[in-house]
C-alpha cells in the first residue's frame, strides 16, 4: 500500500472495535485482495493503490457506518471499483480495462452516478470473491513476492510489505533500514517484476517456490527472534507477522507438510518468548527461563501443527527443527528435556542441510547429553565459523562447565571480538566473569 495510507489503518486507539476490525483488514486481508486484483488487471502497481484507497475509505466512513458484515468482501468490491476509476481517468488503459472487466463497464457503474457513491454500500457485488479466491490470490502474491528473479532481502521486504500488510516505514523498521532506501528497494522490486513480466500465476507444481516463501518467512521470524546486531533484541512485530503469514499458508496449502511444520516450529518458539529477555532486557539461558510463564496455548497449536505434518508424511529441515523446539516446550523442567533425541535430530538435520550452524547446535546438544568434553570434539571439527560469535560462546561455556576457566576466558574473549549485538554483548561480558572469577 501506497504510504499515504491511513495511519489509523494500522494504529488503532486502545478499545477501539472499529480500529481493530481496520487492523484485521490491513494486517490480514490486504495482501489478498491485492493479490487477487493483480491478478485479474495484470497490474500489481494498480492492485496496491486501489486497495490503499479502499484502507482510506474504510479509515474514514466505518468509524460513522459501522464495520460491514464481510470486511474482506466489502475491501474487495471498493477496491476493484477504484482499479477501475484508475484505469478510465487514463485513456491510455482504456484497452486493459476492456479485458479485465468488461461487465463493470457495461453495468457503467464506477465514474457515473452509479458508481462512487456506492463505495461506502456495505454489501458486496453478488459476484463478489469466495474465500477460496482470496485464498488463491494470498498464495499468488506470496509467489511472486519470492520470485527467484528477485534477491533474498527484496523477497523479505516485499513479503512484509505486500503480505504482511506493513507500510514501507513499519518495514525499514523492522529490518533496521532507513527509510529512503527500502522505499526504493520495494519501488525497484516492483518494477522488476512488471518490466520482466513476471506472471501472477501459480505454477503447476509450486513446490520449490512454496520453499522459498517459506524460507522467507523462516528468515524473518528468525530476524525478530533474536537479532544478532545492533537495535531491538526481539522484535514482537515481525515474529508475530512470520508466524501469522506461516498458519494462513498452512491453511491454503492444507497438504503441504513444510508449511505445517514451520507452523509447528514458530509456535512453539513464540510460546518461550516473553521469558527469553529479562527485567532489564538481558538474555536468559532457556534453562534459566521461567517455564511456568510459557504459553501453553500456543505450546498446543505447535503440537497440533507437528501432528498434521507427521500425517503427510513428506519429510523436511522444518519438521525436523519443530521437533526439537517440541522436545524443549513440552519439557516441563530443563532437567526433563530429551537430550540425546535432540542430538541425534540435530545429526539428522545436519545431513539433511550440511550447515556449520546446525553442526554447532547439535555439538551443544551432545554436550548436554554426554558431557561438555563430547561437544568440545564435535566443536573442533567445524570450520567456517571463525567469526561466528555463538560459536566461540559455546566452546567458552562447555569449557566452563568442564572446568577450564582460563581457557573459557579466552574463547569468550574470541566471542566479544566479534559480537555485534549489545544484548549479546551484555550476556558475554556477564559468563566472562564468571569465568574469570573461576
Amino acid at each position: 500500500m501506497p504510504d499515504d495510507a491511513p495511519t489509523d489503518v494500522v494504529s488503532p486507539s486502545p478499545g477501539d472495535p472499529v480500529g481493530r476490525a481496520l487492523v484485521e483488514l490491513a494486517r490480514h486481508h490486504a495482501g489478498r485482495v491485492i493479490g487477487l486484483l493483480a491478478s485479474r488487471f495484470g497490474d500489481l502497481d494498480l492492485a496496491e493503490d486501489a486497495v490503499a484507497q479502499g484502507l482510506a475509505d474504510a479509515a474514514r466512513t466505518w468509524p460513522e457506518r459501522g464495520v460491514p458484515d464481510s470486511p474482506p468482501a466489502w475491501l474487495m468490491t471498493v477496491a476493484k471499483r477504484n482499479a477501475i476509476d484508475l484505469l478510465r481517468r487514463a485513456d491510455a488503459e482504456r484497452r486493459r480495462l476492456e479485458r479485465a472487466a468488461p461487465d463493470v463497464l457495461e453495468r457503467g457503474q464506477p465514474g457515473d452516478a452509479g458508481g462512487r457513491h456506492m463505495i461506502h454500500d456495505h454489501t458486496p457485488d453478488p459476484d463478489g470473491p469466495t474465500s477460496d479466491e482470496l485464498d488463491d490470490g494470498q498464495l499468488r502474491l506470496m509467489l511472486l513476492c519470492c520470485h527467484p528473479a528477485l534477491d533474498r532481502d527484496t523477497q523479505v521486504a516485499l513479503t512484509l510489505r505486500l503480505v504482511g500488510g506493513l507500510t514501507t516505514t513499519e518495514v525499514a523498521h523492522a529490518l533496521l533500514v532507513a527509510e529512503p532506501t527500502m522505499a526504493q528497494r520495494i519501488v525497484r522490486a516492483k518494477r522488476k517484476i512488471r518490466d520482466a513480466a513476471i506472471p501472477m500465476s501459480i505454477p503447476a507444481d509450486p513446490g520449490e517456490r512454496l520453499d522459498a516463501v517459506l524460507t522467507v518467512l523462516y528468515l524473518v521470524f528468525n530476524e525478530g527472534y533474536l537479532r544478532h546486531s545492533d537495535g531491538p533484541a526481539i522484535r514482537a512485530e515481525l515474529t508475530a507477522s512470520a508466524r501469522r503469514l506461516a498458519v494462513e499458508l498452512a491453511e491454503i496449502v492444507p497438504e503441504h507438510a513444510e508449511t505445517h511444520g514451520l507452523v509447528a516450529l514458530t509456535s512453539f518458539l513464540e510460546a518461550r518468548r516473553s521469558t527469553r529477555l529479562d527485567g532489564a532486557g538481558d538474555l536468559v539461558l532457556l534453562e534459566d527461563q521461567d517455564r511456568s510463564a510459557w504459553d501453553l496455548e500456543t505450546i498446543g497449536v505447535g503440537n497440533a501443527a507437528l501432528h498434521r505434518a507427521m500425517e503427510l508424511r513428506q519429510p523436511g529441515r522444518f519438521q525436523v527443527e519443530a521437533t526439537i523446539a517440541a522436545l524443549h516446550a513440552n519439557a516441563r523442567t530443563a532437567a526433563e528435556t530429551d537430550w540425546p533425541m535432540i542430538a541425534s535430530l540435530y545429526g539428522q538435520l545436519v545431513a539433511m542441510t550440511g550447515s556449520p550452524v546446525v553442526a554447532l547446535n547439535e555439538a551443544v546438544a551432545l554436550a548436554m547429553a554426554d558431557g561438555p568434553d563430547a561437544g568440545l570434539r564435535r566443536l573442533a571439527g567445524l570450520e567456517g565459523l571463525d567469526d561466528y560469535h555463538l560459536r566461540w560462546s559455546a566452546e567458552a561455556e562447555l569449557l566452563l562447565r568442564s572446568g577450564r576457566s582460563h581457557q573459557a576466558v579466552v574463547a569468550f574473549d574470541r566471542a566479544l571480538g566479534v559480537v555485534t549485538s549489545d544484548t549479546e554483548r551484555r550476556h558475554l561480558e556477564r559468563r566472562r566473569a564468571i569465568a574469570a572469577s573461576g
